[in-house]
């Protein structure tokens, strides 16, 4: 059984970064993994999609360039680095994770399983 949980979410002003770890249990179950956020009053997005096997990423147009996905294989961990925050990527953060090869970063509800999420917030 595939489990996440997500860490690392805080308050930070504009400008600033912050990196977000999900520890996976039955990580090598697990063909994807990806970062999704829910901004107040909005529906999911997602945001980065990391592929376990070759480490291929695929990231939302709205963050490139600022955040990166990554995995350490020998931990179970998948990160998320943020940096040049903006008051728009406030939000809350899931993990997610799929154990088919099917892994749609545009449609949420294609995901098998998620973590509890943890807040970031950015400050003007």
């Amino acid at each position: 059984q595939v489990q996440l949980v997500e860490s690392g979410g805080g308050s930070v002003q504009v400008g600033g970064s912050l990196r977000l770890s999900c520890a996976v249990s039955a990580y090598y179950s697990t063909s994807c993994l990806a970062w999704f956020r829910q901004p107040p009053g909005k529906e999911s997005q997602g945001v980065a999609l990391i592929y376990r096997g070759d480490g291929s990423t695929h990231y939302a147009d709205s963050v490139k360039g600022r955040f990166t996905i990554s995995r350490d294989s020998g931990k179970n961990t998948v990160f998320l680095q943020m940096d040049s925050l903006k008051p728009e990527d406030t939000a809350m953060y899931y993990c997610a994770a799929n154990s088919r090869t099917y892994c749609p970063l545009g449609t949420p509800t294609r995901w098998s399983y998620w973590g509890r999420g943890t807040q970031v917030t950015v400050s003007s």
